[in-house]
């Protein structure tokens, strides 16, 4: 925790508590930050300021940029559509091959440039026939007031609302969190409380939790992601057991993504994943029963693309966020023998394709 010796400014924040020792205690995330006046919680944009939590972030970001649905990644949720994706600065985790410590390591506030309120992100959204808006880049649960005031204003115009999150949050406000979320991406780290606790300055179990509380008990559709590294999280055995751990708490419905880590932040010195480790990883998890698992990172149409359960018939081709065949019709049935694909689907028509399309946005 940072303590600052100029005031600081935000709006009022969520989810916390006052301590008999005249100190505050954020109830947000497994951490539970307990700071005294002035200072900043671990990831560094909550504050205690007048007695009182802040967050400091509201209405501020490190940019916007309209992306490929399937860069989030998600494979299920609307194929083909743009997302105008955005986020803030800091993070509740420490993770040492973070692949946006730029961002999400910052400290410095006056690097957030843009200024946009929750209804100038949607109108944005809208005016640039985005099907919907991502919280990501750094992880939404850090700004959760700002998100879910985002996705209320993006449902007022019909715009659906994305989290891109690592999954470390308390489940109260979690339930709160998803029950505006659209679609969500999470980041399961490794399925091992020993490299949460070591490479990420967390723990294992809060995800699991927060995963299956999302799955069971929201309308949030769900997919999970693992960035495998060399030699930390991808023995067999590792990847064995968290593959059998989705199949039986979530099912195979649920798609899993495995992506190549490249040498970054604190682990530099580390490989880059062979495209061999993500076929490996895929197949371990098919073989625990997961009907849609991916490889991300590298170019391979069989790991990008989607296999109908029922006839085992491509019905969605890509090659990395490109879409080259698509056989779904709009309530997500494959076009060969009628099978219902997990996921949300819609009226396909010309995919966005691998653009990027960086924003500005005013307040």
């Amino acid at each position: 925790m940072e303590r600052s010796d100029t005031p600081i400014s935000g709006v009022p924040a969520r989810w916390w508590h006052k301590l008999a020792d005249n100190r505050i205690q954020c109830d947000l995330c497994p951490r539970e930050c307990k700071l005294h006046e002035g200072q900043r919680a671990a990831c560094f944009v909550r504050a205690m300021q007048g007695g009182a939590m802040l967050l400091t972030t509201y209405g501020r970001s490190s940019g916007f940029c309209i992306d490929p649905i399937e860069k989030k990644p998600l494979n299920h949720f609307y194929p083909g559509s743009s997302v105008l994706s955005f986020g803030t600065a800091g993070c509740n985790l420490a993770c040492k091959f973070c692949q946006n410590w730029d961002i999400s390591k910052s400290r410095d506030m006056d690097r957030l440039m843009d200024d946009a309120t929750p209804q100038a992100i949607a109108r944005a959204a809208q005016a640039h026939g985005s099907k919907s808006v991502a919280f990501t880049y750094n992880d939404p649960v850090i700004f959760a007031e700002y998100a879910m005031d985002t996705a209320d204003a993006c449902h007022a115009l019909g715009i659906k609302s994305v989290a891109v999150s690592a999954g470390y949050m308390h489940l109260a406000p979690a339930r709160e969190f998803y029950s505006k979320m659209d679609a969500a991406n999470v980041d399961l780290k490794a399925f091992s409380d020993g490299f949460y606790v070591d490479l990420c300055g967390g723990r294992l179990q809060p995800v699991l939790d927060l995963l299956a509380m999302v799955h069971h008990e929201t309308g949030c559709w769900l997919e999970i992601t693992t960035l495998l590294i060399p030699g930390r999280n991808d023995s067999d055995a590792e990847l064995q057991a968290l593959s059998a751990w989705v199949a039986k708490e979530l099912g195979a419905d649920v798609p899993l993504h495995f992506s190549a880590f490249h040498p970054d932040w604190k682990l530099g010195n580390v490989a880059a994943t062979p495209p061999a480790t993500l076929s490996r990883a895929r197949r371990i998890a098919m073989d625990a029963g997961l009907r849609y698992v991916y490889t991300g990172n590298v170019h391979d149409k069989a790991g990008d693309s989607s296999n109908c359960p029922g006839c085992s018939k491509t019905v969605i081709e890509r090659d990395w966020y490109r879409i080259l065949r698509y056989e779904l019709d709009a309530g997500g049935h494959c076009g060969h023998c009628g099978t219902r694909i997990a996921g949300r689907f819609g009226e396909f028509g010309k995919p966005f394709g691998p653009h990027r399309i960086p924003l500005r946005i005013g307040a």
